[in-house]
């Protein structure tokens, strides 16, 4: 293949990669601990979209347990976002692993 082909090549995957990012910005992931009582919801590119809390846990006395809550559901939605968007990318890269790809 001569050097002008990989050209485009690189240029189509580059253009793929970019349409992958904005598509992710449709997709989302929700996440939900503690029994579904506080669940966050995040696009594919890592924003996050909604947290519901159950509003038995809105009193003083469960304050830490709530925090605690939130913490684990958006870090769960932080990671669960981030599998889409690389599950996206290897379909793109037919399974390849490129570094600095995403």
């Amino acid at each position: 293949m001569d050097i002008s082909g990989m050209m485009k090549q690189a240029q189509e995957l580059q253009r793929k990669m970019q349409e992958i990012k904005e598509q992710a910005g449709a997709m989302t992931v929700t996440s939900s601990v503690g029994g579904g009582m506080v669940s966050a919801t995040m696009n594919g590119r890592q924003e996050l979209i909604s947290i519901t809390i159950d509003p038995e846990l809105i009193k003083p006395e469960e304050a830490e347990m709530l925090q605690d809550l939130v913490i684990a559901a958006v870090n769960d939605a932080i990671r669960r976002s981030q599998e889409l968007l690389q599950d996206q990318m290897r379909q793109l890269t037919g399974g390849l692993n490129i570094p600095g790809l995403f």
